[in-house]
């Protein structure tokens, strides 16, 4: 299958899945996809407002999502309404796959979290990685996870996403 099919503007899913099960499904607009990492936006897809304490998802927020074919984590660009950045939500994950017009990720449970002026970065769920049992029953794949959230968070630490995103 080509890259480039479907071309930029159509219209993808999104497949988030967790431990075998898919977790949420929600539509985006492909922006590019160039064979190694696939770039969407996405409008909020949770419905309802997800306050986290330290950002708020909500209707109206615009994601703009990258996911790549080699790397164990997705970065998600956050907007609100109006186009002010909240932020980068950050997801580690199995690398991406694409599958006629799904996007579909694993979610390892592990998280990043970096406002958009870069004084809050927090690391996330790692209690629930831990639960999970991923060291036991997958020892490699749970170290490329772990390694992955340190990557994500010395990018978040040094400079921001700008330069991985471009």
């Amino acid at each position: 299958m080509s890259a480039i099919w479907p071309e930029p503007g159509s219209r993808l899913d999104v497949v988030l899945v967790k431990a075998g099960l898919t977790k949420i499904r929600y539509p985006a607009e492909l922006l590019v996809d160039d064979g190694t990492r696939i770039t969407v936006r996405a409008p909020w897809a949770g419905g309802a407002i997800r306050d986290f304490g330290f950002v708020r998802f909500e209707p109206g927020d615009v994601f703009t999502e990258h996911y790549w074919r080699d790397r164990w984590y997705s970065v998600k660009e956050v907007r609100d309404a109006r186009g002010a950045l909240k932020g980068w939500y950050c997801d580690v994950t199995r690398p991406a796959t694409r599958l006629g017009v799904e996007v579909v990720v694993e979610d390892l449970d592990l998280d990043l979290w970096r406002s958009a002026d870069g004084t809050d970065i927090r690391r996330l769920d790692e209690d629930e990685f831990a639960a999970s049992g991923l060291a036991e029953q997958d020892p490699e794949a749970a170290a490329a996870a772990l390694a992955a959230l340190d990557e994500l968070e010395v990018l978040a630490r040094e400079d921001g996403f700008e330069a991985l995103l471009t």
